[in-house]
């Protein structure tokens, strides 16, 4: 029987910092339902965190707190190692505000598992068809060094769907980005789905353009409804 702090998330993940905005993120798909409600986490000026396999979602949190007194993110994962008597059932991956990108892939998590790490990112996925996955998340986010971060971390996880992703394929797929504000800049989930990943494509479609207008309206709320501003920019 599973418990909510020790379900099984066979997943593949891309998380990173973009070294020309700050901003900090993470993709991610998987085989069960609502896997951006405990598995993904960021802070801006902080970093992101993904935990998954037999995931315990108190590591999120835990991991970003460290992050915020000052550890680097390998002193964050040592920290979660050395106290977590379950971590061989875990896959962890963390990216810090200076860009330092660790991960640990626990041996107890379900083949095929694994992670690679990139400059600013890593790439990690458990219960995959193979390590194609990975390197193909990797490949497709170092091809686009000049989009958004949000892009280029959908741009990987596609890649990962399309290197054959998980033996059952997925059900559920999230994108979170932060980057400067206290909120995020793009927090998207598709928690049931037959495509999760082409639905969150959707979604990011639909609300890229409203990014900035959100962003705006945080300080000038006289700014208008969305429809309008659209409108007054020719986007709608």
């Amino acid at each position: 029987m599973r418990t909510g702090s020790d379900v099984e998330f066979n997943t593949f993940t891309l998380l990173a910092r973009c070294p020309r905005s700050g901003a900090l993120g993470v993709a991610m798909a998987t085989g069960e339902m609502a896997v951006g409600s405990r598995c993904p986490y960021a802070k801006a000026g902080v970093g992101a965190v993904a935990t998954q396999a037999m995931t315990d979602p108190r590591l999120g949190p835990l991991a970003l707190r460290l992050l915020d007194t000052g550890y680097s993110a390998p002193k964050v994962l040592a920290e979660l190692a050395s106290s977590d008597p379950a971590i061989e059932r875990r896959q962890i991956g963390i990216v810090d505000a200076d860009g330092r990108a660790v991960a640990r892939t626990g041996a107890g998590a379900r083949d095929w598992k694994g992670h690679r790490l990139g400059p600013g990112c890593v790439a990690m996925g458990n219960r995959l068809v193979g390590e194609g996955v990975i390197a193909a998340m990797e490949r497709a986010f170092a091809a686009r060094p000049g989009d958004d971060l949000a892009e280029r971390l959908l741009a990987a996880i596609e890649a990962g769907r399309d290197a054959g992703g998980q033996p059952d394929g997925q059900r559920s797929a999230a994108i979170l980005v932060v980057e400067t504000r206290s909120f995020p800049l793009v927090d998207l989930r598709v928690d049931e789905h037959a495509e999760p990943v082409a639905e969150l494509r959707r979604l990011y479609r639909l609300y890229a353009p409203l990014i900035p207008y959100y962003r705006e309206r945080a300080a000038n709320p006289e700014l208008g409804t969305y429809d309008e501003w659209l409108k007054a920019r020719g986007l709608a």
